[in-house]
């Protein structure tokens, strides 16, 4: 009894203070607790800090289409004006009726709720709406979860702070506003925050439209959001509503009949429910939409800390303009699927990227396949980005890589009409370690079908003639193609450094089609790079543009390099060099291109570009290239010996790159050339090469040309021609 006693006794201190010195009459033992606890209220501080509360984020488009909404709390705010007149009677009504008399707490209420605490029964309620405000606003406001705590712990000590910082609000608000921020904060059950979104959530429509017997459900739920939440139990919800409507008719803000009236009505034909899609997972690109959110968690420009970025998203209320182009994502969507659906029993996947030349703007990101965890056809990998950014450790490249064989080969002068012998297998020597300058074993190199000849830059490029790379990388050596490569972005899947390897020229590092879609994308912008991007834009909820990373562009290689390059690719596409493996990718304006196929078809790729556009594409098996190849494989229903980059991720470029360009002006190329483009050379080099493997008995028919020498380790000799070799 002396506790309950002793409880009251600092109840009343407190309401006295609250009241300005209108004390209970209860003044027997106030002792030093009182006194102390009396000290710690006053110490409270009486302004409440009201921080920004969870709303809706969406990603849009670069062309104005919506991509996804995201959100912590399903919320958007809106003023007391864009909330019906009747749900503003409904709320006051079942929560606080003396609303509008109160100034934050109200006595009664309050009394009430503290002789039933001290007694020791059950702590009571007894909170204005105002006092509902300030706990919410606490909530929001709590930075760990032990102030989480503080703030909806069911103490008497968290309802005298609540009173406290109520009579401060109440002093700078008015009670509109407060009226406002309660039903914009409140939480109504099925994920919904706020009357807005509860709102769409239950009836499809804005709060301003809501009706008496829609208005009345709402204003139910804010008490016991589960429990009365119409979807799930809805003659719950109905017993509440007409609790709702008796009291407002009981305040005269309805007439009795009415309420009679919509008590009757079924609650479940009144709904009308709408599920707000929340994150990236609905979204028509979904993988993108990923990616862009990882731009965001790991860019310094939105928090210094992951910590920090990630509270930048889910304060939310921000309107996140990304760089897709909803025309070209559909186009390159539909061609991955026409193509391999994600559905096809091989189980094969399907990737590609595109990206402006001269922004690095990604305009498109598709995959044949659905975002999800289990089950065929589905994946959360995103195959076109690094594993960092959501996606894999990447594929290996196959011959895309022989481009920045030939920048270097172009950028050391060597003339790209200049003669080389490559033999259809051949064992190459001279290979220099880019560290130690430590020599290379001998590296084995073969072409597609032992194919062997003479070639010059151009019909070797056209051809993709393996052995005629190898020499050529022997000439500039391993180190400065790999350079000139990471200069244009390419780094592998796990963010390492390329590998300096021989085989660097046929594909041997793995990567990721959205960095080769964009160090492609870097010749046809003339050797200018600029760094991938996925934000151009970012408005908070006053409208305010928001700091993003800019356009990010250095030039990282000459012009004449670059477009050196794209004059040789662009005769794998265009022009009528014989057995070019382009031939069938014709877009009808300026293109250039490579084709890539690994050894057994593990990986297979397409990557090209004109002045506007450029894109890479991958097709393999996710579950591993070299477990799963692409030989003796059925895909779409037709049946494959082998398959090449031209065989199925050449038409999914060609598609692609037709859809997202269709109806823009056709755009020359506008190339200077450096003179070992455009000069003539007779000369006929060869590569340092040993002796002929003995696999290579199938190209007994190529003659080697006695110009050609053989090098071993320890001596050199002319090569005899195979097909007089016994």
């Amino acid at each position: 009894m002396q506790q309950v006693l002793k409880k009251l006794v600092i109840a009343g201190l407190y309401l006295g203070l609250l009241v300005s010195g209108a004390a209970l009459p209860i003044v027997a033992v106030a002792g030093v607790a009182a006194t102390g606890s009396v000290k710690g209220f006053t110490s409270i501080p009486d302004q409440l800090q009201k921080p920004p509360l969870p709303q809706q984020t969406v990603l849009m488009t670069a062309d104005g289409k919506r991509l996804a909404t995201l959100y912590y709390q399903d919320r958007i705010e809106v003023p007391i004006t864009e909330i019906a007149q009747v749900m503003q009677d409904a709320i006051v009504s079942i929560e606080d009726s003396r609303f509008y008399k109160h100034r934050g707490f109200d006595l009664r209420g309050t009394m009430r709720a503290f002789v039933s605490n001290a007694s020791g029964s059950s702590v009571q309620g007894g909170s204005t709406i105002t006092q509902q405000y300030v706990k919410n606003i606490l909530v929001a406001s709590a930075t760990d979860d032990s102030a989480a705590a503080a703030a909806t712990a069911r103490t008497p000590a968290r309802k005298l702070r609540e009173m406290r910082y109520a009579l401060a609000v109440e002093r700078t608000m008015s009670k509109k506003e407060i009226l406002a921020g309660y039903l914009n904060i409140a939480y109504f059950g099925a994920g919904a925050y706020g009357v807005e979104a509860a709102s769409r959530r239950y009836f499809s429509k804005s709060a301003n439209e809501l009706t008496l017997p829609e208005a009345s459900l709402l204003a139910g739920l804010v008490q016991r959001p589960y429990a009365f939440d119409p979807t799930v139990h809805p003659d719950a919800a109905k017993n509440r509503r007409s609790l709702v409507l008796s009291r407002m008719a009981d305040l005269g803000y309805i007439t009795r009949d009415e309420a009679d009236k919509v008590a009757k009505q079924s609650v479940t034909e009144l709904l009308n429910p709408t599920t707000n899609a929340n994150g990236c997972t609905t979204s028509f690109a979904p993988y993108f939409c990923d990616y862009a959110v990882h731009v965001i968690r790991s860019s310094p420009a939105f928090g210094n800390t992951l910590a920090e970025r990630d509270a930048f998203l889910r304060k939310g209320g921000l309107t996140i303009v990304t760089t897709l182009d909803s025309v070209a994502q559909d186009a390159a969507q539909a061609a991955v699927n026409k193509v391999i659906p994600p559905d096809d029993k091989s189980q094969k996947g399907a990737a590609i990227t595109m990206i402006t030349p001269g922004t690095g703007s990604i305009v498109a990101m598709a995959q044949n396949r659905t975002w999800g965890i289990s089950g065929d056809g589905k994946t959360s990998y995103n195959y076109n980005a690094d594993r960092s950014m959501g996606g894999t450790i990447g594929m290996q490249s196959g011959s895309t890589f022989k481009a920045f064989v030939l920048a270097a080969a172009i950028e050391q002068g060597i003339p790209a009409s200049e003669r080389m012998f490559a033999p259809g297998m051949g064992s190459f020597l001279g290979f220099s370690n880019c560290t130690d300058g430590a020599k290379f074993p001998e590296y084995v190199a073969r072409n597609a079908h032992l194919e062997g000849g003479i070639y010059n830059m151009r019909t070797a490029t056209a051809r993709s003639i393996n052995t005629y790379f190898v020499g050529l990388e022997q000439r500039t050596g391993i180190c400065r193609p790999a350079e000139i490569a990471e200069a244009l972005g390419m780094q592998t899947g796990n963010g390492a450094n390329l590998a300096r390897v021989p085989s660097f020229t046929l594909g041997a590092n793995e990567v990721s089609p959205m960095r080769l879609a964009n160090a492609y994308a870097t010749f046809a912008a003339h050797g200018l790079y600029c760094e991938p991007r996925a934000i151009l834009d970012i408005t908070d909820r006053d409208g305010n543009h928001l700091p993003v990373p800019p356009m990010a562009c250095n030039q990282v290689i000459q012009r004449k390099v670059a477009d050196g390059v794209t004059e040789l690719l662009h005769g794998v596409i265009e022009g009528n060099l014989y057995g070019r493996t382009g031939a069938g990718m014709s877009i009808g304006r300026d293109s250039a291109g490579k084709t890539g196929t690994t050894n057994n078809s593990a990986a297979v790729w397409f990557a090209g570009y004109t002045p506007d556009l450029a894109a890479a594409v991958w097709v393999g098996d996710p579950r591993g290239g070299y477990k799963h190849p692409m030989e003796n494989v059925t895909i779409n229903g037709k049946h494959y010996k082998v398959v090449y980059g031209a065989t199925l991720p050449g038409p999914i470029w060609k598609q692609s790159m037709m859809g997202a360009l269709k109806g823009k002006p056709k755009t020359a190329f506008d190339l200077k050339l450096p003179s070992s483009i455009t000069g003539v050379a007779d000369s006929m080099v060869c590569p340092t090469i040993g002796p002929i493997p003995p696999t290579a008995t199938p190209i007994a028919h190529v003659s080697y040309p006695s110009e050609c020498t053989l090098t071993t380790d320890t001596s050199s000799e002319t090569i005899p021609n195979p097909s007089s070799t016994p």
